[in-house]
């Protein structure tokens, strides 16, 4: 039995491809302007790393922000009960899991079998999401796959006092202006994304085993400050990208086997 799920969010598309209970293959793509599109190039090239035909493909869900435009998804299921589903697959144990996405974040409290049980979510302000590290990895002209090891190399945390992504922008100019050395500035809004999502996960409440999950996932300068306010050492997927896609496969091969 082969299934698929097809994350489609605001900055990344993914798809996984599950034979039985393997991970077949997996892509990451750029979300373009067309969700459809971007859903079509992420499971194009989750097939062709796989060799196999989208004929093969049994049942397929989609999930995430564009999840009600993939044209070719039997059925949509939202990204907390994926994301809830994919982190348990890769961690049984898991029970508060941190989804760190392009434009949003949620906390999802989840049973042993990965039901959610609870979550909140930042959907308000780009404060706190991938897209805000990109805003400011461009303000200070780093790649953004190197903000958190730079972010790493700081004596002190600048103050970004803002919960405003645009006035926190204009925070991180002026500091810069002044001659406030780029790593402070990158710890400085590391801290104020963590002081936000550890705001979530409060209301939600924390419990062991805690998971992260999304792209900001990989940036080890935000793992450094959650995992400093939490008090706990989340556990991390190899790839923290494609919990999402991974969580609506799994749902793709329970829907497949009940018919």
């Amino acid at each position: 039995m082969i299934v698929a799920g097809v994350d489609v969010g605001s900055l990344s598309g993914e798809t996984v491809i599950l034979r039985d209970d393997e991970i077949l293959s997996y892509s990451i793509v750029r979300t373009g302007a067309d969700s459809a599109l971007t859903a079509k190039k992420a499971t194009d090239e989750a097939l062709k790393n796989a060799n196999i035909s989208f004929e093969d493909i049994e049942y397929t869900i989609a999930t995430g922000y564009g999840r009600v435009i993939v044209p070719f998804a039997n059925e949509n299921i939202t990204e907390i009960s994926c994301h809830a589903k994919g982190a348990n697959y890769l961690f049984p144990t898991v029970r508060t899991i941190l989804d760190m996405g392009g434009q949003d974040c949620k906390a999802i409290r989840c049973n042993e079998t990965g039901k959610v049980t609870n979550f909140a979510m930042n959907d308000k302000c780009a404060a706190g999401t991938g897209r805000f590290c990109e805003v400011m990895a461009d303000v200070l002209g780093i790649p953004l796959e190197d903000i958190g090891k730079t972010s790493l190399e700081a004596k002190k945390d600048a103050m970004i006092s803002s919960a405003c992504a645009v006035f926190a922008k204009s925070e991180a100019v002026s500091l810069l202006r002044s001659g406030v050395p780029k790593s402070e500035i990158l710890s400085g809004v590391h801290e104020a994304i963590a002081s936000r999502v550890f705001a979530l996960l409060q209301r939600v409440g924390i419990e062991g085993d805690f998971v992260i999950s999304g792209g900001i996932g990989k940036n080890i300068g935000v793992i450094k400050k959650v995992t400093e306010k939490v008090g706990l050492k989340p556990l991390m997927s190899e790839e923290p990208q494609i919990v999402g896609a991974l969580g609506a496969a799994l749902f793709a091969k329970e829907r497949y086997k009940k018919g």
